[in-house]
């Protein structure tokens, strides 16, 4: 478990799991094969496993300010009926490493989701019985409208997603959809950065002077997206990215702006910085 401080805020991770055999068996992924990999020298050693595959964390990130406790993306969860073997009907103790953690479901007070692919919503929901509630049953659910319309009417391949792991927490009352732009408050706010799903955004965090922390999904990670265009600069940066706010790593090349990836294996945390003319992620 890492934690990082920015100013009075705190963001810890809790980790569901870490492996690379996931990516396997993903096909959101299908570049990501070793010999490709092998040819992104700053991968190692922190991202690609002794086989040259990419390493993987589905994890929590809990943003908590003297105001708040901001639970960041929800991972996989237990209990699914998903299509994905690796991913289906999991058992296991994320719960109780959120207690150990120091954060009791019940104290959570806000649930953002980056955007409502499976790895990202799975906890929003628990099963009781034949049920599935929220697992943050004293949390407003942070979603992006324009997210949350465009996969209620898809049939996703993953599995009956939404239906496990969204629209209970909405029939429960506990959804605000918001604007792409959203601030969430006590210094953590949205920005638009769509291309690996229509709605995603990346969530800012700043606090009594502290660096400015860009909390961003998938930054340089090889990775597809449903937007033509943004794939290969997202995937593999060998190209510039196509629009600064779609994809802001040229606002954040150099910068003192330290960036957390969901996905990325330990230590999560770095920045981007120049490479020639791409761009790699330094640790």
């Amino acid at each position: 478990m890492l934690k990082w401080k920015i100013g009075d805020t705190t963001i810890t991770q809790v980790i569901e799991t870490t492996d690379d055999a996931i990516t396997d068996m993903i096909p959101f992924l299908p570049d990501a094969t070793p010999e490709r990999l092998a040819s992104i020298p700053w991968l190692r050693p922190n991202f690609l496993s002794p086989a040259g595959k990419l390493v993987l964390n589905i994890q929590m990130l809990i943003i908590e300010t003297p105001e708040r406790r901001i639970v960041v993306d929800t991972c996989v969860g237990n209990d699914k009926t998903l299509a994905l073997d690796a991913w289906a009907n999991l058992q296991l103790p994320f719960l109780a490493r959120l207690n150990a953690a120091g954060y009791a479901r019940e104290s959570i007070d806000t649930v953002v989701c980056t955007h409502l692919h499976v790895d990202h919503v799975g906890w929003n929901t628990m099963r009781s019985q034949d049920r599935w509630v929220p697992t943050f049953p004293n949390a407003r659910y942070v979603l992006v409208e324009r997210e949350f319309q465009h996969w209620q009417g898809i049939e996703d391949d993953f599995g009956p997603i939404f239906a496990e792991s969204v629209r209970p927490v909405f029939d429960a009352g506990l959804v605000d959809l918001v604007a792409d732009d959203h601030e969430v408050g006590s210094g953590v706010w949205f920005e638009s950065t769509p291309g690996h799903t229509p709605g995603h955004v990346s969530v800012h965090i700043a606090s009594q002077g502290g660096a400015r922390h860009h909390h961003r999904r998938h930054a340089a990670s090889p990775l597809s997206d449903c937007a033509a265009g943004l794939g290969h600069a997202v995937r593999f940066r060998q190209v510039p990215p196509p629009s600064p706010r779609a994809v802001p790593s040229r606002a954040l090349c150099d910068q003192p702006v330290p960036i957390l990836g969901t996905h990325f294996a330990d230590p999560v945390g770095g920045h981007i910085v120049r490479d020639g003319t791409t761009y790699r992620f330094a640790v």
